[in-house]
């Protein structure tokens, strides 16, 4: 029997895997919201300029797709980073089942005075999710406005003094 590679360890009954090492893992959310650009700091005419027919008075909808990635080392016992069924409920209960089917600009209460922007938003669903993160850690959040546009966060950077 060929000897296990260096680094590895076999459980009973357990496949053999690398004992260094970190895995991202993604779960995919989907949503329908309605929101408006809007500065309200600055000039009607300054946000049509800007934000064009995102700025509509009565706004438009989007059906937005959120990747949620976390990363670490697989538990030993059960091989995962996090368990995407405990991932899918938390993204549901923070993010989801607050923004599906809502205006973002008047009927989300974490979003109050925040321009509804993919990158916003993405910053916004941060702050929600990463508190309930126990295993692993959050790594990226991809909100998708459409198929091909959208906004990806990595989580606060700190700031290094001068």
């Amino acid at each position: 029997m060929p000897r296990p590679p260096a680094g590895s360890r076999t459980l009973r009954g357990a496949a053999r895997r690398p004992e260094t090492g970190e895995v991202s893992v993604t779960r995919q959310v989907h949503f329908n919201a309605g929101h408006r650009l809007n500065n309200p700091a600055r000039t009607r005419r300054w946000n049509q300029r800007a934000f064009g027919l995102c700025n509509l008075p009565n706004g438009h909808g989007h059906n937005y797709v959120l990747e949620v990635t976390v990363r670490g080392r697989p538990d030993p016992e059960t091989g995962y980073v996090i368990d995407l069924g405990e991932l899918k409920q938390i993204v549901h209960e923070t993010v989801v089942d607050l923004c599906d089917h809502r205006n973002l600009n008047v009927d989300v209460s974490f979003l109050r005075g925040v321009i509804p922007s993919a990158e916003n938003l993405v910053i916004a669903f941060w702050d929600r999710i990463a508190p309930h993160i126990r295993k692993g850690r959050l790594h990226s959040l991809r909100l998708y406005e459409t198929p091909r546009n959208y906004a990806e966060y990595h989580g606060p950077t700190e700031r290094v003094a001068p």
